[in-house]
């Protein structure tokens, strides 16, 4: 189908680049999943037993996906905006069903994110049995870096850290995921035919806050790489 047969220009194609490449990544869906950390689990109210629960899952639109280095604006109708650093698996292969000892053979690789959140939106929601999506599905919300290509590869351990303003907020490691990659990609396919180019944002640990206009956020993990975003003023 032709632009011409729209009655608008359609919005472009969400894509990430890709280090060590000339191509980008095009971008399908992006999942994010709750509470994957214990001690973010408990600041949060929310413990998590995992011989009795399973992962939950929330998504996001493409559209508010941004690249680290970026500047947005502090977003309406919140007072108490904040971080979630996160380790992002990138899907290369379309899967369903992937059984758990399998999971590698779909995994193109990783990116640093952060799920930017309005917490009092989501809080207020959360505890009305509402839907997350005003505190959560926040337009330039999904931060993510550049795909770091390692086909195959299971992350199983690695420093996470955050700042705010050079101080350090929020550091802990990948082995202490509730749910590991592999338990992830084969339950989110479950549910999900898994696409190349879906997005999986792993959880974020203990030490989430808010941020300002003007503060700028640096994040990192360990053999994956870094981002950085700064929260602008409010439009």
């Amino acid at each position: 189908m032709t632009a011409s047969n729209y009655l608008w220009s359609p919005s472009p194609v969400q894509s990430l680049p890709v280090r060590g490449s000339e191509q980008r990544m095009p971008i399908h869906r992006l999942f994010f999943v709750g509470r994957n950390y214990h001690a973010h689990a408990v600041e949060m109210g929310r413990p998590v037993d995992k011989s009795v629960e399973r992962p939950f899952y929330f998504t996001k639109a493409p559209q508010t996906l941004t690249l680290s280095g970026s500047t947005v604006a502090y977003p309406p109708e919140t007072k108490n905006y904040h971080f979630e650093m996160e380790l992002v698996i990138a899907i290369g292969k379309a899967g369903f069903r992937i059984p758990a000892e399998q999971a590698h053979e779909y995994i193109y690789g990783y990116a640093c994110g952060l799920d930017m959140t309005r917490r009092d939106l989501q809080l207020v929601a959360r505890d009305k049995g509402r839907p997350w999506d005003l505190g959560k599905d926040v337009e330039n919300s999904s931060v993510s870096s550049e795909i770091v290509p390692m086909p195959g590869k299971v992350i199983e351990s690695g420093l996470i850290e955050l700042s705010v303003n050079g101080q350090v907020k929020q550091q802990s490691n990948v082995d202490k995921l509730i749910w590991n990659i592999r338990e992830l990609v084969a339950d989110l396919s479950l549910f999900y035919h898994l696409q190349p180019g879906d997005l999986i944002y792993t959880g974020t640990p203990e030490g989430v806050g808010a941020v300002h206009p003007g503060d700028k956020i640096t994040g990192r993990v360990e053999g994956v790489g870094t981002l950085e975003l700064t929260v602008g003023q409010p439009e």
